[in-house]
């Protein structure tokens, strides 16, 4: 249903010292999205920060819960009651250890596969909500994730990172759609580098060049 208003969380803990965590992918991609479209100031609410908009002409919530990222549930299940929200028009963006760095998925339902924060939502209004996951890869030791997610992106992240994010927010109105497959498309679409053009004089063992 699109006549119900969107909310998009991004997934993160608050503070400074956080900002640049892989564990803030999704205030990242909330961020982004923010600044690409037509949303009003941040306001304090629910636990959290929202801002109010529109994407493809859907009212459109977007939320950053505040709690530190355990207890996101809280200012999500408040705001989804106070804005008449049902769980299918709640889009959760949050990083995902089990995705490759810099690729990306969204998927309706499923488990939290460890991730404290859907773990919370979870808990607090069951598991049928939407969810966009952004791949910022494994360490290759569970003793190490927690580490490798509370670490900054590295400067070779922001390769990706920030194509990533943009192509996220270029593709938002197909989540106010409720189109999941075209936002993964539009954004497979927008990352995909143009085929190299075949320079025809470099055919051949022969570059023309001298030895």
């Amino acid at each position: 249903m699109t006549d119900s208003p969107l909310l998009l969380t991004g997934l993160g803990n608050p503070g400074a010292e956080y900002a640049r965590n892989r564990h803030n992918a999704g205030f990242m991609a909330v961020d982004v999205i923010h600044e690409s479209y037509d949303f009003g100031p941040w306001r304090r609410r629910f636990q959290g920060v929202v801002s109010e908009g529109k994407l493809a002409g859907r009212r459109t919530y977007l939320l950053k819960p505040m709690t530190y990222m355990n207890d996101s549930g809280i200012a999500v299940a408040a705001a989804a009651q106070f804005f008449k929200v049902p769980n299918d028009a709640i889009v959760v963006m949050h990083d995902e250890i089990d995705l490759a760095a810099g690729k990306l998925r969204a998927k309706r339902g499923g488990g939290d596969a460890g991730h404290n924060g859907l773990r919370s939502i979870t808990a607090a209004i069951g598991s049928d909500y939407r969810r966009v996951r952004i791949g910022v890869g494994h360490p290759g030791e569970k003793a190490r994730v927690h580490g490798h997610v509370l670490n900054n992106f590295s400067k070779a992240d922001e390769a990706w990172l920030v194509p990533l994010l943009s192509a996220i927010a270029e593709a938002a109105p197909h989540l106010a759609k409720n189109d999941d497959p075209g936002f993964m498309n539009k954004v497979t679409v927008i990352l995909k580098p143009p085929a190299k053009r075949e320079d025809p004089a470099r055919k051949g063992p022969d570059s023309g060049r001298g030895g």
